[in-house]
């Protein structure tokens, strides 16, 4: 019974925690780097008051926002206005359960250490053959890259449903704009995906790092129109500078969510940083090696493999986090027609045409 228990729910519940901590720390100190990093772009120093160079800032900011006095309209939905924050936040934490971020291996080591002391050696193998599945991940679906586009979908809803349900104009409008945004970009997100999977002939998120393992070559370098696409589309996903047009606070004072204050505005908050977060993660999952170190395939740059697989798929992270920060500092805001053109006319026939020379050179050559 307690096999069981530590397979199937144990286990996977640890790990689930871990992965909500972790992220719930890491959005709390993404604010900061991009206060701090847009800060020095505009040659400014940025919050420097709370804590050394301003360390302990998020920490205010979070007491702040629970503290701060949560208004909700009076002609408001009063249901949908507190539901729709949350419809964006969990999906943006749920997508983590399929996204792989170390090898099935990687816990081998540390829960045999500590399933030795409350188990017999034969439960202890039994329970390690079992769990090591799974290391380096919550769950391992064979159409994982499905669940994820599913659920963004599903996260864009919260947005409608709180420019809605405030009753008022702007927000309104803001909900109006992720919708067409939303349409727009998918799209092209989703097939700029496609060549992607043609190449690993998988929809699951592991056996595509697995498969560029296999290969040698990370798949940025067999599909790099697929991945410039992927990123921009990304962006307009998320609602990141210079696609921010939901909210765009120069227009909409604040998009849809102008009504919102309090603990459900930080909700919100939460979701755009978590999918900053996500997409930065399923990119470099697609494109970039996962939890691979750099050029798998050059055995003299074989001395990097001391770095922990789970590290080298942080850094990575880090690294298109820290672009998200850096075009937002530099790239003004699209109009709307603009972001509509680029949307229809330029990045969707440019994935179509991606797709069908992708499938043309495997049936070809492979």
């Amino acid at each position: 019974m307690l096999e069981i228990l530590l397979i199937y729910a144990i286990i996977p519940l640890i790990k689930i925690t871990a992965i909500v901590l972790f992220l719930s720390g890491a959005i709390a100190y993404l604010t900061l780097l991009e206060r701090k990093v847009i800060a020095h772009i505009q040659v400014r120093l940025g919050p420097m008051r709370v804590g050394w160079h301003g360390l302990l800032q998020p920490i205010a900011d979070g007491l702040k926002f629970i503290l701060k006095e949560d208004i909700v309209p009076s002609r408001s939905d009063a249901l949908l206005f507190t539901l729709a924050p949350i419809f964006t936040m969990i999906p943006a934490f749920v997508v983590f359960a399929v996204v792989p971020f170390g090898p099935p291996d990687m816990l081998e080591g540390p829960l045999r250490s500590v399933l030795t002391l409350v188990l017999e050696p034969a439960a202890v193998e039994s329970v390690v053959t079992s769990a090591i599945a799974s290391g380096g991940f919550v769950t391992d679906i064979n159409i994982g890259v499905l669940f994820i586009l599913s659920l963004s979908s599903v996260g864009i809803l919260g947005i409608i449903l709180g420019g809605w349900a405030s009753n008022s104009k702007y927000p309104l409008l803001g909900a109006l704009r992720s919708t067409a945004q939303m349409i727009s970009y998918e799209v092209a997100l989703g097939f700029s995906i496609i060549g992607v999977l043609l190449v690993a002939g998988s929809l699951s998120l592991v056996e595509i790092v697995q498969n560029q393992e296999e290969s040698q070559l990370w798949y940025i370098f067999v599909q790099p129109v697929a991945f410039v696409l992927f990123f921009i589309c990304a962006m307009a996903e998320t609602n990141r500078l210079p696609f921010d047009l939901p909210e765009a606070e120069t227009e909409l004072v604040g998009g849809f969510h102008t009504e919102y204050s309090g603990f459900r505005f930080s909700l919100f908050f939460l979701a755009e940083y978590a999918n900053m977060i996500t997409v930065s993660a399923v990119g470099v999952t697609l494109f970039w090696g996962g939890w691979l170190r750099p050029f798998p395939n050059v055995e003299w740059l074989s001395f990097l493999d001391f770095i922990p697989s789970v590290l080298w798929f942080l850094i990575k992270v880090f690294v298109f986090l820290y672009i998200f920060i850096w075009v937002r500092g530099t790239i003004p805001r699209y109009r709307f027609d603009q972001l509509m053109h680029y949307g229809w006319k330029v990045f969707l026939p440019l994935a179509l045409a991606n797709v069908l020379v992708s499938a043309g050179v495997l049936l070809v050559f492979m």
